[in-house]
C-alpha cells in the first residue's frame, strides 16, 4: 500500500482510451502529484497507482521517471508559448506593447501552473539530457523574443547576453511570485521594466558606437 495520500481523491476510473486521451490524463495525474506531494513522490509506480491503470501502460508513454518530467516541461512550454502567441497576434506593434505582453504571458503562465513547475525545473537541472531539452526551448523562446522586440532596437541587434538576462530575470522573478514572495504584478512590472531597459540600453550603445 502506498504511504503517500490520493492525489486525486475523485480517482478517475478505469476506462479505454485512446493513446493521445491516455496521455492527456496521466499528464494531468502527474501534475497533481507534483502539486500535492513535490516532485520527488513523481515516479512510474505512483503515477500508474494514482491513474489507475497498471505499470505498463505508463512505461508504453514514459519509458522513464526522465522522459515523464521531459513531457510535463513540454506540456508547460506548450501552453506557455500558446498563451504568448495569442495575446502578440492581437497585440500593437510597440515597444510597451510587446515588452508588456511578454512580460504578462510568462508570469502568467507560471502562475496558473502554480508552485510546482519550479520542482520540475530544478529535476529537469539534474539531468545533462532534460537541460539539452530545456536549453532548446528557451534558445526557441528568446528568439521569439528577439523577433517581437528587435524593431525597435534602432537597427540593432539584441545580443545573446542581453537576451539572456532578460530570461534570468523572467525565471527568477516568476518563481518569487509562484512562491509569494512577491506578487504576479510585482513580477510582470518588474520584467516589463527590464525588458524596456534592455531596449534602450541596446539603442544607447548603438547611438555611442562609431560609424
Amino acid at each position: 500500500m502506498s504511504s503517500h495520500p490520493p492525489a486525486d481523491p475523485g480517482a478517475l476510473p478505469r476506462r479505454r482510451l485512446s493513446r493521445q486521451q491516455r496521455l492527456h490524463q496521466l499528464i494531468t495525474v502527474a501534475w497533481q502529484i507534483v502539486r500535492s506531494h513535490g516532485t520527488e513522490a513523481l515516479t512510474l509506480g505512483y503515477l500508474a497507482e494514482q491513474a489507475g491503470v497498471t505499470k505498463p501502460v505508463v512505461y508504453d508513454h514514459f519509458a522513464t521517471r526522465a522522459v515523464l518530467l521531459a513531457a510535463l516541461y513540454t506540456d508547460f512550454d506548450q501552453r506557455q508559448t500558446a498563451l504568448m502567441d495569442q495575446a502578440l497576434c492581437s497585440s500593437e506593434a510597440t515597444l510597451d506593447s510587446r515588452a508588456r505582453i511578454i512580460a504578462t504571458s510568462y508570469v502568467d503562465c507560471v502562475m496558473l501552473q502554480g508552485r510546482e513547475i519550479p520542482g520540475v525545473i530544478a529535476a529537469l537541472a539534474s539531468s545533462p539530457e532534460l537541460q539539452i531539452i530545456k536549453r532548446d526551448y528557451e534558445a526557441a523562446f528568446l528568439e521569439k523574443c528577439r523577433q517581437n522586440l528587435e524593431p525597435f532596437a534602432a537597427g540593432a541587434t539584441l545580443s545573446v547576453a542581453s537576451l539572456r538576462a532578460m530570461l534570468g530575470a523572467a525565471e527568477a522573478l516568476s518563481h518569487a511570485a509562484a512562491m509569494e514572495e512577491i506578487s504576479a504584478e510585482q513580477a510582470q512590472e518588474e520584467l516589463y521594466a527590464t525588458i524596456v531597459a534592455m531596449l534602450e540600453r541596446t539603442r544607447k550603445n548603438t547611438a555611442a558606437s562609431p560609424q
